[in-house]
């Protein structure tokens, strides 16, 4: 299995492309510049099989509309993070301009009991709100996509409308609760590991 990164847009985004020898690919978060994304798949022969979304804010999301134009795939979104993709200001397309789309008809929502498999091994959906009411980690052993919940020695920010610094904590401690040696990677910034987190992030200690 391979990872690539592409920090994307005004706010460095992390959009992360997995995929194996046979050219299948998924996609997690396609937050601006889309021809960088398209460029990447299309350089490595990519055929991308669909796309995961950590939370719905406009950065996480911008490149989302022209992805789909061209990759008419399932989208997968946490059930509890609908409301904030629908909200121009909770997923703060208010603020920052991203061309939405108001209907989604392969958008399909998920809880922590969905079933998701990629090249013959389950994807874990996680909830974990506090930085969005919907926002989810997604496991796939050994790589954990954290969003904007838990970031390199740092959490997400709670103050956005509809954040609550108690659930970003709880959730953090949810994602540290998997084995050590999961590789974080989080929706900015580099990855790191749950064991350098519970030993070194001063939000869990």
């Amino acid at each position: 299995m391979k990872l690539l990164t592409l920090p994307l847009g005004a706010f460095q985004t992390n959009c992360y492309i997995v995929y194996n020898d046979q050219g299948q690919a998924f996609l997690v978060d396609p937050g601006a510049e889309y021809g960088k994304i398209k460029a990447c798949l299309d350089d490595h022969k990519l055929n991308l099989e669909f796309v995961l979304i950590t939370h719905a804010h406009a950065d996480h999301i911008g490149a989302l509309k022209d992805l789909l134009e061209d990759n008419p795939v399932l989208v997968y979104l946490y059930k509890e993070e609908l409301e904030t993709y629908k909200n121009p200001r909770s997923n703060l397309s208010a603020m920052i301009p991203v061309d939405m789309m108001e209907e989604m008809e392969n958008l399909h929502l998920v809880d922590e009991d969905s079933q998701l498999s990629f090249s013959g091994k389950n994807l874990k959906f996680i909830h974990c709100p506090g930085h969005t009411p919907g926002g989810m980690s997604i496991y796939y052993e050994p790589l954990m996509f954290t969003g904007d919940t838990l970031f390199q020695g740092s959490i997400g920010r709670t103050d956005f409308p509809l954040g609550n610094y108690e659930e970003i904590i709880a959730s953090c401690h949810k994602i540290c609760d998997y084995p050590e040696d999961t590789i974080l990677l989080p929706g900015h910034g580099p990855k790191t590991k749950v064991a350098i987190e519970k030993a070194m992030n001063p939000f869990l200690r």
